[in-house]
């Protein structure tokens, strides 16, 4: 029963409307539907990416941990995933991510989520515009808090 539930969710998400369903049954088999409580943590900074993570239900806050100690940096919804940056950088995980509130989440471990891009561009494409967007975001709220001073 949950297999085709885990299907169901993902048929639902943008990103994985060109995938054909034999696939993406596939892609739902190997996730696991995972639930987090409010202040909860996903990942934290500098540990190993092992997955990502597609938000089911509730909020998740990125948070950088710096020598002033930890600042919000982002909050994710539905259909949002947290946890690519790592997979695609091959590098440990840049920030903490916390449930805002009641998180539910699949889990897509490393491997298949790797494949996943490689086998499907649209995909690929799709989470790369997400990053963009937010990667925008920042920059735009960055230059908005600054005096100018700094600006390139």
């Amino acid at each position: 029963m949950m297999l085709k539930q885990e299907f169901e969710v993902l048929r639902r998400v943008p990103m994985f409307a060109a995938i054909e369903p034999a696939r993406l049954k596939l892609l739902a088999f190997m996730c696991e539907r995972v639930g987090f409580d409010a202040g909860n943590r996903l990942m934290q900074q500098g540990d190993p990416a092992d997955a990502a993570y597609l938000i089911i239900d509730g909020h998740a806050e990125v948070i950088l941990e710096t020598p002033d100690g930890p600042v919000i940096v982002a909050t994710l919804g539905v259909n949002e995933i947290v946890g690519e940056m790592g997979i695609l950088g091959n590098a440990p995980r840049a920030a903490t991510v916390r449930a805002k509130d009641r998180l539910i989440a699949l889990r897509i471990p490393k491997e298949p989520f790797i494949r996943l891009l490689r086998e499907f561009p649209t995909v690929t494409v799709s989470i790369m515009q997400q990053l963009a967007q937010r990667l925008h975001g920042k920059n735009r709220d960055f230059a908005v808090s600054t005096d100018g001073a700094n600006r390139l």
